[in-house]
Formats: structure tokens, sequence, C-alpha cells
């Protein structure tokens, strides 16, 4: 994602990042950083939301659906801080 928003907005650092050879290392680092921060944040959000192992068990269903709701929330913040804030 974060290097076709570079090359489709930021055309002049996508091109510097390609000749100075720094793209790949770019790109490794901004992964790097955005699981790093959601194997951080996704266990708090859990927590803070109530999202428990003894709700996995009594409704799967609605663990399921609240975990989903969870990872795509922390996926949109790594989105905007990440992907087109670096």
């Amino acid at each position: 994602m974060r290097q076709h928003y570079l090359k489709e907005h930021r055309p002049g650092l996508y091109s510097s990042l390609i000749l100075s050879e720094k793209l790949y290392p770019h790109l490794l680092e901004i992964d790097r950083a955005a699981r790093e921060r959601m194997d951080a944040m996704l266990p708090r959000m859990m927590e803070a939301a109530g999202v428990i192992e003894e709700l996995k068990d009594h409704d799967p269903m609605r663990w399921v659906g609240l975990m989903n709701t969870l990872k795509a929330q922390v996926e949109e913040i790594l989105y905007s801080e990440l992907i087109l804030e670096n």
C-alpha cells in the first residue's frame, strides 16, 4: 500500500527512493513498524472493548465480529499514520 501511495501521490519521493535504492528498505521498515504497532495495539483495544477468552467460548460469533471490527479499526489507524504520513 505504501508503494502504491508513493507512486500515485508522491512521485518525486518515489523516484528519489528508487534512484537511491532506498525504496525497498523503506517499504520493509514501514511494514515492520505496522506489524509491531498492530501487535501492540490490538491486545489493548481488545481489553478496552471487553473481548476476552470467555466470550470466545460462550459466544464465538460475537467474538469474531468484535475481533474483525477491532482489527479493521487498528488497520485504519495504521493506514493513516504509517502509509499516508511518512
